[in-house]
């Protein structure tokens, strides 16, 4: 193929601009290598767009693409569409706002250039969860099966927490792609409390040697209370996850500030694994907990009688900045993104904002699902707080914040156990569910129209082979046999015409396909079978047809049609093709 002429000059001008030799050229011309690949990279992406969602009179509702837009999982508040949105006019409020306001080409073009790559992205449902309103709607359904739940109570010994309504119940999810989701009390602000221990762990194993963190805090489940006083084998807390290994964690972050810049410090962090969205501090919880904190002294103190803090450690200041840390605020909606960042390897999703080495974000996770959950870990990575929260983190897919303020006898969520236990039964988030003979579930990162085109494909194909081992997987698998492809023509149809006689048979006897299905031009299997002279197969459909219908009446003579094919419903034309 020759490449037009525009593309070679496009490539010969960046050639120019590197270096004078051909040579220059070369990796480009390694990459794209065909016309279609080049005619992709030279796309009017923003036209096309415009194109598909325009009226008849050529132009585009703002609110019909926002909508849209919405549609994908992304928000018009997203970070990464600002440009965007201000070329739109920065203060859309509602999207019933703008549905009179109308677009040309032109307008709309200059509009979403400079985001075009994220937008086209989104409308090609190239996401990490391609379907994402039909995720929602699953999500939906499990959040209101949870919602009558009224099992619990607050946490009674901060008397803060123990004022919050026990009706309450928010959900918010943010995938790594920066789709998002929120629920109910998403937008109520909440305090961490044990939910950002494994912020702390992740953030001094980002600033602190890894070697040097385990000196002083081991990393296996204690199988104890999160509270318990006690120590591990080796005269350190078991974890980073209980209150003793969470207090020797906050002794390393920064230890070299002052007590104002070091929650400073770490405020900004966990602002920026939010994507800059709700983080805040309650002073009023903050002096409960110190005030009620006798359990947590005694902690302290035993610790620093076993010498388990690294030397120089203040011991009131660390425990004033363990309060600290349990006292900031999120909301679901913006711990979503924090849990988010977590899954997405430390790169905020919404920001691109790379906050944590994925070496930080690995050892985090492993913690979290070994110990997040207390006496309920192993499942899989999440971590829950006595406020009422629980984080959960789906690597590589979505993070995910519940919160409820009723816990159980273990200090988690009640709603929110619940919502985990469905959530893992409908889906195959848990961490084995890819294993042979697990039973099946709904991946939502595969999109269910081209999965169930594949297991067509698959069966048709294997008809058209002779494949009976790989037809018998299929049924295996739960797969329809009678499933038609978009012409209605199914496995069977495909099998008679090519006079497969052993595939028809076991079609026929095993998986009870029905002779009687007609494709889009009402032909049967045994219609193709005549055209195509197949004549055990027409026999062999003849008589199971008679079996089933005995007063069945075919439209022709199969014996003279199927070896003289002088007569019958159609011919076939030198190269092949049927015709009517």
């Amino acid at each position: 193929n020759t490449l037009p002429c525009l593309a070679v000059l496009h490539l010969l001008d960046y050639a120019s601009t590197v270096s004078e030799s051909f040579s220059a050229l070369l990796p480009m011309l390694y990459f794209i290598r065909t016309v279609r690949e080049l005619d992709f990279v030279f796309q009017d992406v923003e036209g096309m767009l415009f194109d598909y969602l325009a009226d008849d009179n050529g132009k585009l509702a703002l609110g019909r693409f926002l909508g849209a837009l919405k549609e994908t999982g992304l928000r018009v508040t997203d970070p990464r569409l600002s440009e965007s949105m201000r070329h739109f006019g920065n203060n859309i409020a509602e999207f019933e706002g703008a549905q009179n306001i109308f677009l040309d080409k032109q307008t709309f073009k200059a509009c979403v250039a400079e985001n075009i790559v994220l937008i086209a992205k989104a409308f090609r449902r190239q996401f990490i969860i391609p379907e994402f309103h039909t995720f929602c709607q699953t999500t939906d359904e499990l959040y209101w099966s949870a919602k009558p739940n009224t099992a619990g109570q607050p946490a009674s010994y901060i008397p803060q927490l123990a004022r919050q309504s026990p009706d309450q119940w928010g959900l918010a999810i943010c995938t790594v792609d920066g789709q998002r989701y929120a629920l109910g009390d998403a937008m109520t602000p909440f305090c961490l409390q044990s939910i950002s221990k494994p912020l702390t762990y992740s953030l001094v194993l980002n600033e602190v040697d890894p070697g040097v963190v385990h000196q002083y805090v081991g990393q296996e489940p204690s199988g104890q209370r999160f509270n318990v006083i006690s120590l591990n084998a080796q005269n350190m807390p078991h974890n980073p996850m209980v209150n003793a290994g969470a207090v020797v964690t906050a002794s390393m972050l920064r230890p070299e500030l002052n007590s104002s810049d070091r929650f400073d410090h770490t405020l900004k962090m966990f602002k920026r694994l939010a994507g800059d969205e709700f983080v805040s501090f309650n002073n009023s919880v903050f002096l409960s907990e110190r005030d009620t904190a006798d359990r947590n002294f005694a902690i302290a103190y035993y610790l620093k009688e076993n010498q388990c803090f690294p030397r120089g450690t203040n011991l009131m200041e660390t425990l004033d900045f363990y309060f600290q840390l349990c006292s900031v605020e999120v909301t679901c909606d913006s711990a979503a993104v924090l849990a988010a960042t977590l899954a997405n390897g430390g790169i905020c999703p919404i920001t691109d904002d790379k906050v944590l080495e994925p070496q930080s974000i690995r050892d985090t996770l492993s913690l979290m699902l070994s110990c997040g959950m207390y006496d309920y870990s192993g499942q899989f990575a999440f971590k829950s707080g006595v406020a009422g929260g629980i984080m959960l983190v789906v690597p590589n897919v979505m993070g995910m914040v519940m919160w409820s303020p009723p816990l159980d006898e273990y200090g988690n969520s009640v709603r929110g156990i619940q919502f985990c236990r469905d959530l893992v039964n409908v889906f195959n988030f848990h961490n084995y569910d890819n294993i042979r003979f697990t039973t099946r579930k709904m991946d939502p990162c595969v999109r269910h129209v081209e999965l169930q085109a594949n297991k067509v494909v698959d069966l048709l194909f294997s008809a058209y082979n002779g494949d009976v081992t790989a037809i018998r997987r299929c049924a295996l698998s739960g797969l329809d046999m009678n499933q038609p492809d978009y012409d209605g023509r199914t496995a069977l149809h495909v099998a008679s015409a090519e006079g497969h006689t052993h595939v028809v048979q076991f079609l026929l006897d095993k998986c009870k396909c029905s002779p009687f299905l007609v494709d889009r031009w009402g032909f049967t299997a045994l219609d193709d079978a005549v055209r195509f002279k197949k004549h055990e197969v027409v026999d062999l459909l003849k008589e199971r047809m008679l079996q089933e219908r005995p007063d069945h009446q075919f439209n022709h003579d199969t014996d003279s049609d199927a070896r003289s094919d002088s007569e019958g419903k159609a011919s076939v034309s030198g190269d092949g093709v049927a015709e009517r």
